[in-house]
């Protein structure tokens, strides 16, 4: 069982509601109850969480905190679920595909994404609504307070539509198209970054080859036996360490030592090394952009 405890800084992150003002409401209108832990430090739990993301998303829509009060839990509920269905505020449907999340609601998640689509487009839901709902699922999950089915249930959904619109691109193929290959290195799962990348590259009419999650390095080395490739492309969302990192880059830079590499995600944030000449990184999706656009 994941253990499930917050701590009043964790909340404030999550909900975007000071900590201050989150004790002012615990005192005057006792709308949480902290436990305590053997060392008298106070924590949350993940209900606490849920309900103060409830709060949060009907107080910024006009709801004073002496209503909010009064309302008894489902009431809460069937008020967000009213307003995020109408409401285009970015931070409050991140907040309720949270929700949605903890509650493996998938009516609730896929209709927010669905709505979220339709009213923004492909792109504009994912760089203002999937890539900051992901960094929160990341934080949570660092955090052990979400199990693996939580995150697996978030992360296939949004999978899947972005099959979906990879699908939907017709693209149109000229003699500037570049071959790229995308893949993870072996160990990593989280794939999200790379299908938008395929996406992004498709509808620039790029051919792409997508490989998919884990690939061992001995895979990669075989691509050479049957075409040539242009660029390689690839990330680090998992807590590898730099060591591992860097012979990564290394030894596939080496190996590929007449083609480009690509590579970016959360963890080369973090990478300070010297980069081989014909690995690139690039630090947001925009710079990927720019890089294979340019």
């Amino acid at each position: 069982m994941v253990e499930e405890y917050y701590n009043i800084n964790d909340l404030e992150k999550l909900t975007s509601i000071k900590a201050h003002t989150i004790r002012i409401w615990e005192k005057r209108y006792n709308l949480l109850d902290p436990k305590r832990t053997d060392t008298n430090i106070r924590y949350y739990t993940s209900e606490d969480l849920k309900k103060l993301l409830n709060i949060s998303i009907l107080n910024k829509n006009g709801l004073k905190i002496s209503r909010i009060a009064e309302l008894k839990e489902d009431e809460i509920s069937e008020k967000v679920i009213e307003l995020t269905t109408r409401n285009s505020d970015v931070e409050d449907q991140i907040q309720t595909l949270i929700m949605a999340m903890f509650n493996l609601n998938l009516q609730k998640f896929e209709k927010l994404l669905t709505v979220s689509y339709i009213n923004r487009g492909f792109e504009k839901t994912y760089s203002e609504i999937i890539s900051p709902f992901l960094t929160k699922i990341g934080f949570l999950w660092q955090a052990g307070t979400i199990s693996p089915v939580q995150e697996h249930f978030a992360s296939y959904i949004i999978r899947r539509k972005m099959v979906v619109a990879i699908d939907g691109i017709l693209a149109s193929y000229n003699e500037k198209s570049k071959h790229y290959v995308l893949f993870l290195p072996e160990g990593e799962q989280h794939e999200i970054s790379l299908l938008y990348a395929y996406y992004l590259l498709k509808k620039n009419n790029q051919h792409v080859t997508y490989l998919g999650t884990s690939i061992p390095f001995g895979s990669i080395d075989e691509l050479n036996l049957f075409h040539k490739y242009d660029y390689l492309v690839t990330t680090f969302t998992s807590a590898f360490s730099m060591e591992r990192i860097k012979d990564y880059i290394n030894l596939i830079s080496d190996r590929f030592n007449d083609q480009q590499i690509i590579i970016f995600g959360p963890q080369i944030k973090l990478y300070n090394e010297t980069l081989p000449s014909n690995l690139h990184k690039t630090l947001e999706i925009e710079d990927f952009v720019k890089f294979t656009t340019s």
